[in-house]
């Protein structure tokens, strides 16, 4: 994400219009800045611009139209803490987000021990013994940043760990994905340690607010996935001196493509089949995030958490507009040709994440869009690389197959495309090219 002094000066001249369209997104709000704890805290809230993500979107051509949107601040090493080669850190923003009269900033905590183990895109720096290092050198620095009185009156948006406790499920002994670095911060702790401490030394902060990544409806939706995920999450909000208190709510769909609503998938049954059992939904409960994530926070309210949590929907890339959008339902009799040409999301596979041809930038940040969810977010900055599609001498990544356009899955199971863009740059790196597709194909449009 890293962007030259000069580039950032350009971002700056168009935040004016930024704080604007912020301020008609997610509401008015008294100029004293917002103050005080509030059940959701987008509600009338003016959020942060990134003004390094802006000058890449503005950079671009019609990129104009987006570069005022408020997305997630990535700290993703100990060094964006800091701020480094010319990037701003945590300290920046808070500076610039009340330089901009703004109340409310977004950040994504993301350095566990053994980052990402069940991918290889963006392993990160440290390994998965190195929890010390962790709470130490990356959690510590930021609670301490934020506990500063002149950040009081800014609302914190943190993001704890986006798919780690998610992986304790999936990718551990013996599913077919399993790795061995799963399997290593499963044994010892790292990850349910790791979210529990953060939970609670970021929630021991008034003005924080602290969401948890709870994958998406295309990973947790089986429930013989989502109930062991209750259990893990369960363990890591108890960890390491945490309560459930320390968790205001959590997110979905996180730098994923998944579409809020399939509302062209009407029936159950087609030609007397259940449209369980097609290759896409695949016995899956929930088609679409919006269903997924109601459901999820009932059973949550049922494990013991507050009431009154909320959820964020990132809706950055799950857009999935232009010309292949359908625009109404199939009329087909053959149950896998009605959902193949009724769905909105346009992946080969719905476990696909990586660089997807064909995705649109979603519904714009908005608060309190529909009940129980405290906002749809750009979470994932729209534009960013989910991983380089050949191998390159990149720190923190190794390749990941499925960022491969010419993949098609594991030798021995049914081709499974991974629907990747070619040529694309390392994890969080600009990919120009995908982002003037989210542009094109935008829904709704720009």
């Amino acid at each position: 994400m890293g962007v030259s002094t000069v580039m950032r000066s350009f971002g700056r001249h168009l935040l004016r219009s930024a704080l604007v369209t912020a301020v008609l997104a997610f509401g008015l709000v008294d100029t004293a800045g917002a103050t005080g704890r509030v059940d959701n805290p987008y509600a009338g809230a003016r959020v942060y611009v990134n003004p390094e993500w802006s000058a890449l979107a503005a950079a671009e051509p019609g990129g104009a139209a987006v570069a005022d949107r408020p997305t997630g601040v990535w700290l993703d090493s100990i060094a964006a803490v800091r701020g480094e080669s010319g990037r701003m850190g945590l300290r920046d923003h808070l500076d610039e987000a009340l330089r901009q009269g703004a109340d409310l900033v977004q950040l994504v905590l993301y350095d566990l021990p053994g980052r990402d183990c069940g991918r290889l895109a963006s392993n990160g720096e440290l390994g998965t013994e190195d929890l010390p290092a962790y709470r130490a050198q990356f959690v510590d620095p930021i609670a301490e940043t934020l506990r500063d009185p002149a950040y009081a009156g800014l609302r914190v948006v943190a993001v704890v760990e986006p798919h780690s406790l998610p992986y304790l499920v999936t990718h551990t002994a013996w599913r077919p994905d399993w790795t061995q670095r799963c399997e290593a911060v499963k044994a010892n702790g790292a990850y349910v340690n790791g979210v529990g401490y953060a939970l609670a030394a970021l929630g021991a902060i008034p003005n924080v607010y602290n969401y948890v990544d709870v994958s998406h409806h295309g990973v947790l939706g089986w429930s013989d996935n989502r109930k062991p995920f209750l259990e893990v999450l369960a363990r890591a909000v108890n960890a390491a001196g945490s309560t459930p208190a320390n968790v205001h709510g959590v997110i979905a769909n996180t730098a994923n493509y998944s579409v809020l609503r399939e509302e062209y998938i009407t029936k159950s049954v087609v030609g007397g089949q259940p449209i369980l059992q097609t290759r896409w939904v695949d016995w899956n409960p929930f088609i679409d995030e919006l269903s997924y994530a109601s459901t999820l926070r009932r059973e949550l309210v049922a494990n013991g958490f507050d009431a009154g949590i909320g959820v964020l929907v990132d809706t950055s890339r799950n857009g999935w507009g232009g010309p292949k959008r359908p625009t109404r339902s199939s009329t087909s009799t053959n149950v896998n040709t009605y959902v193949d040409e009724s769905r909105l999301d346009r992946r080969l596979l719905v476990s696909n994440w990586c660089n997807q041809v064909g995705a649109g930038l979603g519904e714009r940040p908005v608060a309190s869009p529909a009940p129980g969810v405290d906002a749809y977010v750009w979470m994932k900055p729209p534009g960013l690389s989910d991983g380089a599609s050949v191998p390159l001498p990149y720190p923190g990544e190794n390749h990941d197959r499925m960022c491969d356009p010419d993949y098609t899955g594991r030798p021995d199971a049914t081709p499974d495309p991974s629907g990747a863009w070619p040529n694309t740059p390392p994890a969080g790196t600009w990919h120009s090219a995908g982002f003037q597709e989210l542009l094109r194909n935008a829904h709704p449009p720009l």
